[in-house]
């Protein structure tokens, strides 16, 4: 339980990527553009204290990789497209805990103007009684 008290969050925000993702054929031929978040929760005393990025993560690294992703990859769900991200960031820093919020921004959808989001964790731990 003190472990988890001593996490830190860092925050990666709207990143923009287009990706060949949709149930319409359409939509997998000619793309779409997605936002995504990502959330790497971390111990952080020791990067925060000796300002050594070893002691912490190289996000730059998340970005070029989910940016990379995002081009090659071809499915029918954004389920599926969020686990390939998951699985993509727990092989570059390991099972830590992440979060992230990956939106559809345009949808075609008849007479719908707004956005789809999947929100996914992994590796969090919680509590037990």
């Amino acid at each position: 339980m003190s472990q988890l008290n001593n996490l830190s969050a860092i925050h990666i925000k709207n990143i923009n990527l287009w990706a060949h993702v949709g149930v319409l054929e359409s939509e997998r031929i000619h793309g779409q553009k997605f936002i995504l978040d990502i959330s790497f929760w971390l111990d952080l005393e020791e990067s925060s204290k000796l300002d050594q990025l070893d002691q912490s993560i190289d996000y730059s690294e998340a970005v070029k990789a989910v940016q990379k992703l995002s081009f090659e990859i071809k499915c029918l769900t954004i389920e599926y497209f969020s686990d390939q991200i998951l699985n993509l960031l727990e092989s570059l820093y390991g099972p830590i805990p992440i979060n992230i919020l990956l939106k559809k921004c345009s949808p075609p959808i008849h007479g719908f103007s707004g956005s789809v989001l999947i929100e996914k964790k992994r590796n969090f731990l919680f509590p037990t009684n």
